[in-house]
């Protein structure tokens, strides 16, 4: 996340209502987004407890459509879309031939189509990859404008029936279709927060009137993607660009649990056959939790070091975390290496900083089963 530079980002539909929020803008993916308005380490904690407002309008949502979608689709997917049913919703990972993970998603079943969930800096490679995979006569038809709300946190449920009755009934990755302020919205209940939480898509053009509203309740404030980002990497999360890209297999990264169990049987998705001889005879790194002595926090890049100085993997991804009042970390680090309580370190402006791996997530899931 970068300062606003001389070249204009795009803009998302709220980008009125952040600045009038006092929010400060960066550059991420492309577009103006809110890094924090009040401080991440107070938007973090009110969505611990309380609900939390997210604009994540930046990232790609999608339809695809036509006869036998979930199973073109299942061809470059590790996830079991013919057995995803209706008004549920399931984590994926879009694959390339060498196995590496060209992109994670979510994909729900709406009945008539399924609706796709991309990230942002993806979502044009995403859409191009997809659309070469795909059979005469299923489609996939982009709907970047359209706006994504994310409402998290422990009151997001009570908050959200109170201005649309039929989410009380949801659970975890269910996603339904409901008219919301006299148009079609799609709501989902999943949460990148660890926390309960439910993902709005709209119109841009009713965003304003929906966040507004939404804000009017007091158990809610809006956050920034910095508290996003300390939240998702207190849950364990992974984000693409950091624990996972075109070079990263799914095995390593922790993600096998994304490969449905039938695909397991014939591994029959792009790049299946690499995965499958990872998965058999074991990755030679993996995704670890790294618990940081001291109170400095270690960044993206910085290399891991066993106790004889020798180079075993790297951060992928650190911040403090606001709920531990600690630094945390995740890393890659060679598999002989990843037992819990593994004694490493990294070296930060000339000195020693010892840290030992520990399990994932650092803060446990909340999510309404």
């Amino acid at each position: 996340m970068c300062p606003l530079a001389d070249s204009k980002p795009l803009t998302v539909p709220l980008d009125a209502l952040h600045r009038r929020l006092g929010a400060r803008m960066v550059d991420f993916a492309g577009y103006a987004m809110p890094v924090q308005y009040d401080g991440i380490i107070a938007e973090h904690l009110h969505c611990r407890n309380h609900a939390a407002l997210f604009d994540v309008s930046h990232m790609g949502q999608a339809s695809l459509a036509g006869p036998d979608a979930a199973a073109a689709l299942e061809r470059i997917v590790t996830g079991d879309i013919i057995g995803l049913k209706p008004g549920r919703q399931r984590y994926t990972l879009l694959m390339n031939e060498q196995g590496g993970i060209v992109d994670d998603l979510m994909v729900a079943n709406l009945g008539t189509h399924y609706l796709l969930v991309l990230n942002a800096g993806r979502k044009q490679v995403d859409a191009a990859h997809i659309r070469a995979h795909l059979p005469e006569g299923v489609t996939l038809t982009t709907q970047f404008d359209r706006a994504l709300l994310a409402l998290q946190g422990p009151e997001a449920g009570t908050v959200l029936a109170g201005l649309i009755p039929e989410v009380a009934a949801m659970r975890f990755m269910d996603a339904i279709t409901v008219t919301l302020q006299g148009t079609g919205a799609t709501i989902t209940r999943s949460g990148y927060t660890g926390e309960d939480g439910f993902e709005i898509g709209l119109p841009a053009s009713h965003a304003e009137i929906l966040a507004t509203t939404l804000l009017t309740d007091a158990r809610v404030k809006p956050a920034g993607l910095g508290a996003r980002d300390s939240l998702r990497l207190e849950a364990g999360l992974p984000l693409y660009g950091h624990e996972m890209d075109e070079t990263t297999n799914p095995i390593e990264a922790g993600l096998g649990f994304a490969i449905g169990k039938r695909r397991k049987m014939a591994w029959d998705f792009l790049g299946g056959a690499v995965v499958r001889a990872i998965h058999d005879s074991g990755p030679a790194r993996i995704l670890v939790g790294l618990h940081i002595e001291g109170r400095v926090p270690v960044r993206a890049g910085a290399e891991l070091l066993d106790q004889t100085g020798t180079i075993v993997g790297h951060v992928t991804s650190g911040t403090f975390a606001p709920s531990l009042e600690a630094p945390i970390a995740t890393g890659y680090v060679r598999t002989d290496l990843a037992e819990d309580g593994t004694s490493l370190r990294v070296v930060l402006r000339g000195r020693n900083i010892p840290l030992h791996v520990t399990p994932l997530p650092f803060v446990p899931h909340h999510y309404a089963r």
